[in-house]
C-alpha cells in the first residue's frame, strides 16, 4: 500500500521538515558537548526542530505567497543577531557556524515542496558531515602549508578559467594540436597526479609501504620505482616488501593510462578496456606473490625512510610548462614518422620514447589526432608501455645495487610476456 493513500502530502513534508531538522539539532548538540562548557552556544535539538517546524507552517499559511516565510526569516535572523551580538561582546566568541545551520534549517521546507527530495536529504547529509568533521578539518588545515592552496588557486584557474577560454583551433595544419589540447592534456595529468601527490603526503602520510607504491605509481610510476629500488637496497630481510610495492606501483600505471584512455577517447577504452584489465589483473598478482614470499602483513614507512624522496609538486608551472612543451614535442615527432614512414615509423617510435616519459606520448595517442587505425593506435601505446617497463627494470637493477635482480626479472618478465601477448593476440 503507497503511504500517500494513508497521509496527505503535507503530512508527509511535515514529518520530513521535522525528522530533518531533529537530526541536524541532534548534530549541533554533540557537537556542543565537545565544545567549551564556559561559551553559552546557540540552539539545541529542540530549538533546530522548532525553527523547522516555524519554517513549514509560515510557508503552509502563505498559501502560495512567500510573504510570512520571508518575514518570519527576518524576524529570525533579527534574533539570531541578536544572540550573535551578545556572544561576541560577552563571551568573545566569534563562531557563526550555528547561526548559519539554523537558517538553512528554516529553508528546509521550500526546498522539500519545490525541489526534488534528494536535494532537501543532500543538505542535510552535508551539514551532519561538516559538523562532525570539524576537528579533521583543524587538523588538516594545520598539515598543510600556505603553498598548497596556492597551488590549488592556481589549478582552479588554468582548469576553472583558462581551459574554456583557449580557442580549438589547429596551430598546424594536420597535426591536430590546438591550444585547448595541449592545455586539456597538461590539466588532466596534474589533476590525476595532484591528488595522488595530496594524499600521500596528507592523508596516508604515515602509512605502509605498500600505500607509497600504490599512490606514487598514480604519480610517476618511473619516478616510484626508482624511490623504492633505493631503499630496497639498504633492506637486510624484506627486501621482497619494496619490490611488491614496486609492482603495486605499476599496477597503478595501467590503471592510469585506463582512465586517461576513458577521459580521452572513451570510444576506443570501450573497445580495448579489458587489454588494460588483463595487465592491472596480472600486475596486482605478481605485487601479491612477492608481498607473500616476504612473509610479512604491513611494514610502515619511518621518518628516515621517506626523507630525500619528496616528489615535485606536479601543479607547479616548470612541471605543467615541462609537461605541455613534451607533449607538443611527442605530437609533432608523431606526425613526421607517419609522414615520413608510415606504421612502422610509429611502431618504431613507440618502442624508442619509452627511455622518456610516456604519458604525453601516450596522451596523445589517445586524442587520435593522427589519420591511423585504433590498432595501431593501441599497438604503439602497449608497445610504449613495454618498452617503459623494460627501462624501469633497468633502474630498478641499477639502483638496488642489484640486490632485487632476480625478483625484478621475474616480475617485469611476467608483465612484459604477457603484455607483448596480447599484442600479438588482440592487435
Amino acid at each position: 500500500m503507497d503511504i500517500t493513500s494513508i497521509l496527505s502530502a503535507d503530512m508527509i513534508n511535515f514529518l520530513v521538515v521535522g525528522v530533518f531538522s531533529l537530526l541536524i539539532g541532534l548534530s549541533q548538540r554533540k557537537l556542543y558537548q565537545k565544545e567549551d562548557d564556559s561559551i553559552n552556544t546557540f540552539g539545541s535539538d529542540r530549538t533546530f526542530t522548532l525553527i523547522g517546524v516555524l519554517g513549514y507552517i509560515l510557508y503552509i499559511i502563505g498559501k502560495g505567497s512567500l510573504l510570512p516565510f520571508l518575514c518570519g526569516g527576518a524576524t529570525l535572523t533579527i534574533f539570531l543577531s541578536i544572540n550573535y551580538c551578545y556572544k561576541i561582546f560577552k563571551q568573545g566568541y566569534h563562531g557563526i557556524t550555528s547561526i548559519v545551520i539554523a537558517l538553512i534549517t528554516y529553508c528546509l521546507t521550500p526546498i522539500i515542496y519545490e525541489k526534488e527530495m534528494w536535494m532537501g536529504i543532500l543538505i542535510v547529509v552535508c551539514i551532519l558531515i561538516l559538523t562532525e568533521m570539524k576537528s579533521k578539518f583543524i587538523q588538516f588545515t594545520k598539515m598543510m602549508n600556505d603553498e598548497e592552496f596556492i597551488n590549488l588557486g592556481k589549478f582552479l584557474i588554468i582548469a576553472g578559467v583558462v581551459l574554456p577560454l583557449l580557442p580549438d583551433i589547429e596551430l598546424i595544419a594536420g597535426s591536430g594540436l590546438t591550444p585547448y589540447t595541449i592545455w586539456l592534456a597538461t590539466v588532466v595529468i596534474s589533476g590525476i597526479s595532484y591528488v595522488s601527490y595530496l594524499l600521500k603526503k596528507y592523508v596516508f602520510k604515515d602509512g605502509g609501504i605498500i600505500v607509497t607504491g600504490i599512490l606514487g605509481g598514480i604519480y610517476s610510476s618511473t619516478a616510484t620505482c626508482i624511490i623504492l629500488a633505493k631503499k630496497a637496497k639498504d633492506r637486510k630481510n624484506d627486501a621482497d616488501l619494496y619490490v611488491s610495492a614496486l609492482f603495486c606501483a605499476i599496477t597503478m600505471m595501467y590503471f592510469k593510462f585506463l582512465v586517461l584512455l576513458g577521459i580521452f577517447n572513451n570510444g576506443l577504452m570501450q573497445q580495448y578496456w579489458y587489454l588494460f584489465a588483463i595487465m592491472i589483473v596480472v600486475s596486482t598478482l605478481v605485487a601479491i606473490y612477492f608481498y607473500m614470499k616476504n612473509g610479512k602483513s604491513s611494514h610502515l614507512v619511518t621518518e628516515d625512510e621517506s626523507e630525500g624522496e619528496e616528489e615535485k609538486n606536479p601543479l607547479e608551472f616548470k612541471v605543467a610548462i615541462l609537461f605541455a612543451i613534451l607533449f607538443v614535442a611527442f605530437t609533432l615527432i608523431t606526425q613526421y614518422a607517419l609522414d615520413f614512414f608510415g606504421d612502422s615509423g610509429l611502431r618504431i617510435l613507440s618502442i624508442i620514447v619509452g627511455v622518456t616519459d610516456i604519458n604525453p606520448f601516450i596522451i596523445n595517442l589517445f586524442q587520435s589526432p593522427h589519420n591511423v587505425s585504433d590498432t595501431l593506435l593501441m599497438l604503439a601505446a602497449f608497445q610504449a608501455i613495454i618498452s617503459n617497463n623494460v627501462v624501469k627494470m633497468l633502474y630498478g637493477i641499477f639502483f638496488s645495487g642489484r640486490k632485487i635482480t632476480k625478483q625484478l626479472m621475474i616480475g617485469f618478465g611476467i608483465i612484459c610476456v604477457i603484455n607483448i601477448a596480447l599484442v600479438i593476440l588482440f592487435l
